[in-house]
């Protein structure tokens, strides 16, 4: 392939959560770990949610559609120097996709919709792909935390903006 080709990605469906506006959803899903929310799957891919009961926790694959232009070097919110893009979990990327591991907290499969918690896409974010996430194999507890380890060493937290918390009706 060459470096302009693209091909075409399926929207299975959607999400629904608190956050409208960029500035107000949370920077990882561990900052708004009680944050809850629902995937509408479109009706002619539901059935493709059978199983995932009994699974604690699932992969969200999501199209950032809401994030526009990328730079290659990005500044984290813990400080320091400008990273890698692909070094960092800036939502202004190349290919504008989220990769987001959340709570399943129920299904319904006749309706298409699959219950999480812990989400910080914003409302409407399109869906590309749910995934189990499984720790046999998703889990690597040794890998290291590269140029982010003295920034944990020293207790630096990120310089994140609070996000709005909708008061709940």
């Amino acid at each position: 392939m060459g470096q302009d080709e693209r091909f075409e990605i399926r929207i299975i469906g959607y999400a629904r959560t608190p956050w409208r506006r960029r500035e107000d959803a949370p920077h990882q899903p561990s900052a708004a770990s009680d944050a809850a929310g629902v995937l509408e799957i479109l009706p002619e891919l539901a059935p493709g949610l059978a199983d995932l009961e009994g699974l604690g926790r699932i992969w969200i694959v999501a199209l950032l559609d809401r994030s526009s232009g990328f730079a290659l070097r990005v500044k984290p919110p813990r400080g320091g120097p400008k990273r890698g893009v692909f070094a960092t979990r800036a939502p202004n990327r190349p290919s504008q996709i989220a990769l987001s591991s959340v709570a399943l907290e129920g299904l319904d499969v006749a309706r298409g919709l699959v219950h999480v918690r812990g989400i910080d896409l914003l409302d409407g974010t399109p869906i590309l792909d749910l995934k189990p996430y499984l720790p046999i194999v998703d889990a690597w507890p040794d890998a290291g935390h590269g140029w982010l380890e003295p920034y944990l060493e020293a207790g630096v937290e990120p310089k994140l903006r609070k996000p709005y918390r909708p008061e709940r009706s």
